[in-house]
């Protein structure tokens, strides 16, 4: 089951780098804690990964998203909002997007970031 999770959540990690208002950080730190119990391969190649393991590093440290990630992450889910209040059938659907990506913009942006090297 961990192996299914871990696959699963990268593959919507992957996917949220394409798609405005699907998160690719927070999938991709949930692929690394299911592969770390599951799939030992696939956890060190998460690791090891270019783009990816220095963002999972960081989490399993301290706990914290360097500055960067915190600005796409919020760049991009205020283009979402503005892209769901233009095209949603409801102005209360959009609202309601907006409002769990404002609650989970805070919770990242409140997150520390990782001590200089």
């Amino acid at each position: 089951m961990w192996l299914l999770l871990a696959y699963a959540a990268l593959a919507l990690g992957i996917v949220g780098i394409f798609v405005p208002g699907l998160p690719t950080t927070p999938f991709v730190l949930l692929s690394a804690f299911a592969a770390a119990r599951g799939s030992r391969h696939l956890h060190d190649w998460l690791l090891a990964h270019r783009v990816y393991g220095p963002m999972i590093r960081d989490w399993q440290a301290t706990g914290s998203v360097n500055r960067r990630a915190k600005q796409w992450a919020i760049g991009t889910m205020a283009a979402s909002s503005l892209l769901m209040f233009a095209t949603a059938p409801k102005w209360w659907m959009a609202a309601v997007g907006t409002a769990i990506m404002a609650v989970v913009g805070t919770w990242l942006w409140l997150r520390p970031e990782p001590p200089a090297p």
